[in-house]
C-alpha cells in the first residue's frame, strides 16, 4: 500500500476533484456527467477497493459514496479513506434505508437518498466543498453542526 496522499488544496480552486464511488455504471456515468458539466474534475470508482487506491494516490476534495457495493462496502470504504484524511468532505448517496443516524454518528457532511435530485446534489456538493475545516472537525468530534439530509421523498431535515 502506498503512503496516504496529503489533502492539500487544489492548485486550481475552481477545478475541485470529486471521487465518486458507486457500483452501478449507469449511476456513476450520470452523476459524473452532471458534475463535470459544472466544472468539477470527477474520478470514478466501481467499488471500495478502487476508491481506496485512488484516494491513496490522488488528491481529492470530496468523496461521493454509495453504501451498497459488493466486496468492501460503503462504510468500510468510508473508514479506510477518512482514516487517511479525516477532514475530507463526504456525501453519502444511497438507496439503503436507515442510514441517517450512522451518517450523523461518523461525521459525514450530507446524506442524499436515491433517487437523486441532481439540482439538490449540485447544491449539496457546493455546500460541503465550501465548508470550513473547523466545521468538519467539529462534526467529527460530535459537536452540533450543519448536516445536509435529503431523503428520497424530497423532505429536508437539519440536524
Amino acid at each position: 500500500m502506498k503512503a496516504p496522499h496529503k489533502n492539500k488544496p487544489s492548485a486550481n480552486p475552481e477545478r475541485r476533484t470529486i471521487l465518486l464511488v458507486d457500483d452501478d455504471p449507469s449511476v456513476r456515468e450520470m452523476i459524473a456527467r452532471v458534475l463535470a458539466d459544472e466544472g468539477y474534475h470527477v474520478l470514478s470508482a466501481a467499488n471500495g477497493l478502487e476508491a481506496i487506491d485512488l484516494a491513496n494516490t490522488t488528491h481529492i476534495d470530496l468523496l461521493l459514496l454509495d453504501l451498497n457495493m459488493p466486496g468492501k462496502g460503503g462504510w468500510d470504504t468510508f473508514a479506510s479513506i477518512t482514516s487517511m484524511n479525516p477532514n475530507l468532505g463526504v456525501i453519502v448517496i444511497t438507496a439503503k434505508p436507515g442510514q441517517l443516524f450512522t451518517s450523523l454518528a461518523v461525521g459525514v457532511g450530507a446524506l442524499l437518498e436515491k433517487p437523486l435530485d441532481f439540482n439538490l446534489l449540485l447544491q449539496t456538493v457546493k455546500e460541503v466543498l465550501d465548508e470550513p475545516a473547523e466545521l468538519r472537525l467539529a462534526r467529527l468530534t460530535g459537536r452540533s453542526t450543519v448536516f445536509h439530509y435529503h431523503p428520497s421523498n424530497g423532505t429536508q431535515l437539519g440536524a
